[in-house]
This record gives C-alpha cells, sequence and structure tokens, in this order.
C-alpha cells in the first residue's frame, strides 16, 4: 500500500508567503497563523530575533506527527536596530528616511517541522535605498502598502522603485526565500513539481 504524501501546513497568515509557495506548484493543505509574542529582547540583534520568532512560531502550530509545517519570519535591519512592522504612519516615514540612501540588511528566517524533526535556514540579503525625497516617501506612505511589511516596506510593490542594488535572493526580502525553502521542504518529504 503507498504511503500518503505529507500534508502542508503554512505557519503564517501572510499572503505573500502563500503566493510565493504557489510559485513552487505548492497549495497548502491549511493555513495556521500562530500568535506569537514577537517583541524583541532587549540587545537581541537582528538574525537571532529573526531566527527566535520563527522557531517559536513553529513549535506553536499544531499539527499531526506526519504533516509539514512550514514558518518563516522576516526582519529588515539597520546596523544592529531591528524595524519591524510600523505601527502607525509616523513610524513608517521615520523608517523610510532612516533607509534612504543607504544599505540595510533584510534576515528571513524558515523552519520547517514534520514530527520530531526541524530543520532551519536562515537567508541575509542587502537593499540599497536610492536617497529618498519627502515627495517620494510620502507618495508611498499615501499608498498604505506600508501597513503590515517589516521595515515599512514591500520591495514587490511601490517600493520597489526605491531599491538601487539588491545582493542575494529578491524572494527572500518578500518573505519567503524559495530555493532554500524549496530544499528544506524536499528534506522533510514532501515532493515538489509533481
Amino acid at each position: 500500500m503507498p504511503a500518503t504524501a505529507p500534508r502542508l501546513i503554512l505557519g503564517s497568515g501572510s499572503p505573500r508567503r502563500l503566493e510565493l509557495l504557489g510559485q513552487l506548484g505548492l497549495v497548502p493543505h491549511d493555513v495556521r497563523a500562530p500568535d506569537v509574542d514577537e517583541t524583541p529582547a532587549k540587545a537581541e540583534v537582528p538574525r537571532v530575533y529573526c531566527e527566535r520568532i520563527t522557531a517559536m512560531k513553529l513549535a506553536a502550530v499544531k499539527a499531526d506527527a506526519q504533516d509539514v509545517v512550514l514558518c518563516a519570519d522576516t526582519t529588515v535591519a539597520v546596523g544592529r536596530r531591528i524595524l519591524g512592522k510600523p505601527a502607525n504612519v509616523g513610524e513608517a516615514a521615520q523608517f523610510l528616511h532612516l533607509l534612504s540612501g543607504r544599505r540595510h540588511r533584510v534576515f528571513t528566517a524558515i523552519g520547517v517541522r514534520r514530527g520530531e524533526r526541524t530543520w532551519f535556514r536562515t537567508c541575509e540579503t542587502a537593499v540599497k535605498f536610492k536617497p529618498l525625497s519627502d515627495v517620494e516617501i510620502n507618495g508611498y506612505l499615501a499608498t498604505g502598502d506600508w501597513q503590515g511589511k517589516a521595515g515599512g516596506y514591500a520591495i514587490q510593490g511601490p517600493a520597489g522603485a526605491f531599491a538601487s542594488w539588491i545582493g542575494g535572493s529578491f524572494t527572500a526580502v518578500v518573505g519567503l526565500p524559495l530555493h532554500e525553502t524549496a530544499n528544506l521542504l524536499q528534506a522533510a518529504g514532501l515532493e515538489i513539481w509533481r
């Protein structure tokens, strides 16, 4: 009797991660966004923070032993400073002024769980923004595209016009590095491209 394929559970409420999974030809059996406290610990550095949040999300998603659970977290960092999701338009404006004309890092940590086994990978991508004028910042803020986005921007939206250079994975900046995600899902026994 052939073994049944494992079910994929996406532990994220992000529509961008769902779309990126679709690029791999994958549709999750279920979407279960975990509710975890994403407050950075005192003096926590961005990469460690991102990895900790991903591990917390992965542990919080309830699933059967044969299910493959996928979770991720994306963090924008300027030096050691973590730029989370802005609470309001004023904070989003502060983030954009900080990012203007400089290079920053985007960390995306992904975690996969099947039964007692877990697999983790973290991608670091460097992004450089051109110097932004007040007109550009205010115009972008008026789109509302900054809402719910780490660092106050989404590179796949209008803010893509601000990125003059990127070094690393574009899909990691969007929220799910496809190369690494495919490898981890295959390691967990999920077939891709079938």
